[in-house]
């Protein structure tokens, strides 16, 4: 029999002081068995990160979501579609190999990774090279430290606080918070 996944509530509250983003997202995550809190905790602060662009992007008319991730390779991690359901933003987090990514370059506007673990930089070493092509990647680095602190915040129901201030990322849950500063490994012009 094959396991379920868990399925997750949230309520996130994200104030993005950088880009005048001010709004609360009801969010249901899907947790896949293999998945762990952690990276499903990426997830998330790459969606808050992101939030903006429903406004920015799209003008208020579009949808951001969690994608299938791990039950379906071919779908983003978190995605960014317009009212004519083409795919503004692109979002994968982990360490892929390189042919998704390029692929995903050509279905989405702009497409946005978010690194974690250890041996993000032993990952980046051996792939960078292979990832200077695509014009419309950008790669991020979120400290090993901070992705571990986001794991203890999991909870099956959350009520979260994101701020984003000078391209910090503070996640709280009204008791813990912690500071991400993102490391840009590669920017998209523009």
């Amino acid at each position: 029999m094959a396991l379920k996944s868990t399925i997750f509530k949230a309520n996130l509250a994200v104030a993005d002081i950088d880009h005048g983003y001010y709004a609360d997202h009801a969010l249901t995550l899907a947790r896949h068995p293999s998945e762990t809190d952690e990276r499903m905790m990426i997830r998330l602060a790459a969606l808050a990160l992101n939030a903006y662009k429903l406004q920015s992007v799209c003008n208020g008319d579009g949808t951001l979501d969690f994608g299938a991730g791990l039950s379906n390779p071919d779908d983003p991690d978190v995605s960014l579609r317009d009212f004519t359901g083409r795919t503004r933003v692109w979002i994968e987090v982990g360490q892929p190999e390189e042919k998704p990514l390029v692929k995903a370059c050509g279905k989405a506007d702009e497409v946005l990774l978010y690194c974690f673990s250890h041996s993000a930089e032993i990952w980046w070493r051996g792939i960078e090279g292979k990832l200077s092509r695509p014009q419309n990647l950008s790669v991020y680095r979120i400290p090993a430290a901070a992705s571990q602190a986001m794991a203890a915040l999991a909870q099956r129901t959350m009520q979260l606080q994101a701020t984003i201030q000078e391209q910090t990322l503070t996640l709280g849950d009204g008791r813990h918070s912690i500071d991400v500063e993102l490391v840009r490994w590669k920017q998209a012009p523009g």
